[in-house]
């Protein structure tokens, strides 16, 4: 289920083995993005997602968008 987590908690869940996902482009993930995260942007995501990430362990799915 969605939900929205802080800090504290991103980290809790990556130590607990969270998989990390930045769904902006690719270049920006280049730039820069959350140690431990994998590049999975948007547009690929429903198409890539079962093949890259297991429904058996936690998800985080972020962007960060300045506007």
């Amino acid at each position: 289920m969605p939900r929205v987590i802080d800090r504290n908690e991103l980290r809790r869940l990556a130590a607990d083995g969270a998989r990390i996902v930045e769904v902006l482009p690719a270049y920006e993930y280049e730039e820069e993005h959350i140690p431990g995260a994998i590049s999975l942007p948007l547009r690929r995501l429903e198409r890539h997602a079962t093949q890259l990430l297991d429904r058996e362990q936690a998800i985080v799915v972020y962007c960060w968008d300045s506007a």
